[in-house]
């Protein structure tokens, strides 16, 4: 099976949540990731919140060409699906 992602939510600071086509559901935290050239400007939280998940490309997409493999945020999935830093809510 070929991952994509199928649905992504911002939920604060550097915090996405993702759901996958594999099932897999969580929270994925890019604060220590917005390196180099394409993602130095996604550390402006206004910039990283204007990101779509793409039709063609199956994954998240940002305006000025940055994109992140669906691979590479799978592997950095925070699961169960809990923000980090957030306590339970039970």
């Amino acid at each position: 099976m070929i991952l994509h992602v199928v649905e992504a939510k911002y939920e604060r600071d550097y915090i996405i949540h993702l759901k996958f086509n594999d099932g897999a559901a969580g929270f994925v935290d890019l604060a220590n990731e917005l390196h180099g050239e394409m993602f130095a400007p996604l550390r402006e939280v206004q910039e990283f919140t204007a990101f779509k998940v793409d039709p063609e490309l199956n994954t998240i997409v940002w305006d000025n060409g940055a994109d992140l493999a669906p691979e590479f945020l799978r592997d950095h999935l925070l699961v169960p699906a809990q923000p980090p830093d957030q306590p339970d809510q039970q």
